[in-house]
């Protein structure tokens, strides 16, 4: 392996050691902000190292065909001194106020949503309620004054028609469903 080689792999070492630890920051950020439960550390350590393990690998394979030599190693090491040494503090800084940035966003988001689709929905849904209130009532008030109204002459009606009533018989099977339609309207009321 040539020198070139040699300082092309150093040098994707440090960048994949700082890296590592800019992923690091950012995910015990995230895991301090959103106060998630302590088992969940686990798993996340878990995926992390994986996750650098991975990409630490295909580092080393893109920039000299996966050979694994000291001077690696020493560019991980100093790519994550280097980066804990002088980015670690902005970095921290940095995911906590892009953390706050998408949380304002999404509240704005929300906001935006009740104004624009829900209050516009529900104060449609309250007029059409109350009109439909209305109308019921109106509804009601006029069919109760035509009950009186036509009241008189169902009254007569039933009188003239009662003799002719009186003399019709009516099936045994139709009185019998009569009753059977009562008694359910009785049960269910």
């Amino acid at each position: 392996m040539n020198p070139y080689t040699q300082w092309i792999t150093l040098l994707w070492m440090l960048f994949s050691g700082a890296t590592m630890g800019l992923v690091y920051d950012s995910y015990r950020v995230l895991f301090n902000q959103f106060r998630l439960p302590r088992w969940t550390i686990h798993l996340m350590d878990l995926i992390y190292w994986c996750g650098m393990a991975i990409f630490v690998f295909r580092m080393l394979y893109i920039s000299n065909q996966g050979q694994l030599r000291f001077y690696a190693f020493v560019g991980l090491f100093l790519g994550v001194w280097g980066y804990f040494l002088i980015l670690s503090v902005t970095t921290q800084r940095f995911v906590v106020v892009l953390i706050k940035i998408v949380q304002y966003i999404l509240l704005l988001l929300k906001r935006l949503l009740i104004v624009l689709i829900w209050i516009p929905v529900r104060t449609l849904y309250r007029i059409v309620v109350g009109l439909l209130g209305v109308i019921g009532t109106l509804f009601t008030f006029i069919l109760g004054v035509l009950l009186r109204c036509i009241y008189p002459f169902w009254k007569l009606l039933r009188w003239m028609t009662l003799p002719a009533i009186s003399r019709l018989r009516i099936p045994e099977w139709m009185k019998k469903s009569k009753r059977i339609c009562v008694d359910l309207w009785n049960r269910w009321t």
